[in-house]
């Protein structure tokens, strides 16, 4: 499907706009991001939509709101424990052992010169609450095994979701987020060893499904997005097609679903 470009950024994101200035805020934290993965030798790559954004709109889709990125495990792993010595201060690491009530299993990089709450209020207890850019691992398992992990993880979103009070509630989320980082998934991981899988999805207990071969990722390739450019896997139009069908077709109403609100920047 055709489209004008410059028509959709007048509507969605002219210059100067909110949403233009939260993407230009992402782009300085994908940046350093970058600059530190480069000295460390880590392997990453565009995400979801944003990987959708480079291919059909050498940028972000003019109304997205985030921005995501992922690795495999063992590089995310090494990814969290560099990251807290080498972000500049105007930037944090959210993940379990720098934010103990942060209880998602894929990590964001926060700009500390922002504030916004994402619309489904999860977030309400977290240290850090700005303008951040996603990092999700993917990891080698079978599709029954990441679902079992989602289902067992599931607990805690559903016990912040019924609580009346979710800050009396965040001492059961940490709990039941730490017996499965500690427990359920190991045993999880082992099983996958043991089955004749080839095909990576995102990490246990992360609610997103992608079905892509090792090869499929690496090595990467570099693609125009705004005014840098940016790594997305090797078969990108493979996983997109794979994830949203016939994904040069703009949807029917685009911008409808934010992540976010009460956004400030500074």
């Amino acid at each position: 499907m055709s489209f004008d470009a410059n028509e959709l950024k007048a509507k969605y994101n002219p210059d100067g706009s909110q949403l233009w200035r939260m993407q230009e805020r992402m782009l300085e934290v994908l940046e350093v991001i970058d600059g530190i993965c480069q000295r460390h030798g880590i392997p990453y790559w565009l995400s979801g939509g944003s990987m959708l954004g480079a291919v059909r709109h050498q940028g972000f889709i003019p109304w997205d709101d985030d921005l995501d990125i992922e690795m495999l495990r063992p590089d995310f792993e090494r990814l969290m424990k560099i990251l807290p010595e080498e972000l500049p201060d105007t930037m944090a690491l959210q993940w379990h052992t720098t934010d103990p009530n942060y209880f998602f299993q894929f990590a964001k990089v926060r700009d500390r010169n922002s504030e916004l709450f994402e619309r489904n209020g999860y977030d309400k207890t977290w240290k850090e609450h700005g303008i951040w850019v996603d990092v999700f691992p993917l990891e080698r398992v079978p599709r029954w095994v990441h679902q079992l992990s989602n289902l067992t993880f599931g607990h805690t979103y559903k016990m912040l979701r019924t609580a009346p009070d979710p800050a009396k509630a965040m001492g059961k989320v940490r709990a039941w987020a730490a017996f499965n980082r500690k427990v359920i998934f190991p045993i999880l991981r082992g099983v996958s060893l043991l089955l004749p899988t080839k095909y990576y999805d995102f990490g246990l207990g992360i609610p997103y499904f992608q079905k892509s071969l090792k090869e499929d990722y690496l090595p990467v390739r570099y693609v125009p997005y705004e005014n840098k450019k940016v790594p997305i896997m090797r078969e990108a139009e493979k996983c997109l097609t794979y994830r949203y069908g016939d994904y040069m077709q703009l949807p029917k109403n685009p911008g409808s679903e934010y992540h976010s609100e009460d956004i400030r920047i500074w």
